[in-house]
């Protein structure tokens, strides 16, 4: 069989491969991070109680319902993207969730349409999610299968980079809103602002995804299985189950740590520190800006010690700093509120950054974007769409401000069980033979073997 190795791709391909998945990424992100930034007007708006708690942990409980359509939502698109290609799938990915969001700008609130506005919310919300679960994992093959394998937690960093400029825009955006307007403009129409934006980013996402070439590695299996008859969801259940189960419980620490940095804590902030909304907004924008910075670093890092390394220091980063983090965050003032957020997201942004690289070097190319998906969204919806609501809940049922703290503690001992017993894959090859069991392959590896 011939193939082309994914060392020869040049630079110029690269950079555009990165960007047109980077920048649709970007899209998808902000889109779907404007409603945790706006969770307290959301709950007020939809969601009206005499209790500030009742209405967030109701807010927050759409939040983890939307999650619930990820893993469906991965299965589906990651089924059509091992068997049509990458390109077109994450085209529909992103026109989705523009459209979803957009509408989530036009709903009618509880004061005009009653109960209907919540259901809607929520229908909404659920096509978020949907469109979400094809999202990542699509990107991030995408990217993978286009770099070079000495580099690929370098390349592949940039996705995580979009996605926390994602969510650094959206913080940003709902800070300028929240000073800028009067309280009562920003319930009557500010929070919609933000919503409505995806319409022309999401035109502009369609048309740079639209313009991307097939990955090499999918062109290398389509030509060697031209009638593309295989069943995906079946192979990967069959052949790859042990390591969706090892990998899936590292993602566990990836979506609780990421959702509880990017969206809880503005929440914990302004709850339990007692800072302003525009105060929690601005402390966690400057750790989204942090993060966006540093994925690179922590990617080049990756590369040069291995993803078991990098496994081993995130999970102890997290054992060691997490109750710091809390401690400072809950002092109610903001000088000490912002290294407490930034210890979270050194934890955070490596996390995802590891994550990226082994979603893709982990599973053959045949269901790459299957197993990808499924494994993410599966996580994610368990521990990164309950992230808010369990912090919540925790909380209120516990009395103690800590308490999401020890949850994320509990959480990386899981991830160390199961990010440890993955095998190092930094330098494995992504082009291998369609149909082979890349598990059985990495029970004998050895470093300079290329995955068949």
């Amino acid at each position: 069989m011939t193939t082309v190795s994914e060392d020869q791709t040049s630079p110029t391909i690269l950079r555009k491969v990165i960007s047109a998945a980077a920048i649709g990424n970007f899209v998808e992100w902000f889109d779907f991070a404007v409603y945790g930034f706006l969770a307290t007007v959301i709950a007020s708006q939809f969601f009206p109680s005499e209790s500030v708690s009742l209405g967030l942990l109701k807010t927050f409980g759409v939040f983890a319902v939307a999650f619930a359509m990820r893993p469906l939502g991965g299965i589906f698109f990651g089924v059509l993207g091992d068997r049509l290609g990458r390109k077109g799938i994450l085209s529909l990915t992103i026109l989705l969730m523009a459209c979803a969001t957009t509408l989530i700008g036009l709903l009618p609130t509880h004061a005009s349409i009653g109960i209907a506005a919540p259901i809607l919310l929520t229908l909404l919300r659920c096509l978020q999610g949907f469109s979400a679960g094809g999202e990542y994992a699509g990107s991030i093959a995408y990217v993978m299968e286009h770099s070079p394998r000495n580099k690929r937690g370098w390349y592949g960093s940039f996705i995580p980079v979009s996605t926390f400029t994602a969510f650094a825009s959206a913080a940003a955006l709902v800070f300028v809103l929240e000073n800028t307007l009067s309280a009562e403009a920003m319930a009557g129409w500010g929070w919609r602002v933000p919503f409505l934006i995806a319409a022309p980013l999401g035109l502009i996402g369609l048309y740079l995804r639209w313009r991307m070439e097939e990955t090499p590695a999918f062109k290398a299996m389509a030509a060697e299985d031209k009638t593309h008859n295989h069943s995906p969801l079946r192979e990967t259940l069959k052949s790859q189950s042990r390591l969706i189960l090892r990998l899936g419980a590292f993602i566990s620490l990836t979506a609780l740590s990421f959702y509880t940095f990017t969206t809880y804590f503005a929440t914990y902030l302004q709850v339990v520190g007692g800072l302003t909304r525009p105060g929690a907004l601005l402390v966690t924008l400057i750790a989204l800006v942090f993060a966006a910075l540093f994925c690179p670093v922590a990617g080049a890092l990756s590369d040069r010690f291995g993803r078991r390394n990098t496994i081993t220091f995130v999970c102890g980063w997290f054992l060691l700093m997490v109750i710091p983090a809390f401690l400072l965050a809950s002092s109610g003032q903001l000088l000490l509120a912002i290294p407490g957020v930034l210890l979270l997201a050194i934890g955070a942004l490596t996390s995802n950054v590891v994550t990226a690289t082994l979603m893709s070097e982990t599973f053959p190319t045949r269901t790459r974007y299957t197993a990808s998906a499924f494994t993410y969204n599966i996580s994610y919806t368990l521990f990164g769409g309950t992230a808010p609501l369990m912090a919540t809940w925790l909380i209120d049922a516990t009395g103690n401000n800590l308490a999401p703290a020890i949850y994320l503690m509990a959480i990386t001992l899981l991830a160390a069980a199961g990010g440890l017993a993955l095998r190092e894959t930094s330098r494995i090859s992504l082009m291998d033979e369609a149909g082979d069991d890349l598990e059985a392959e990495l029970a004998d590896y050895a470093p300079q073997r290329s995955l068949r």
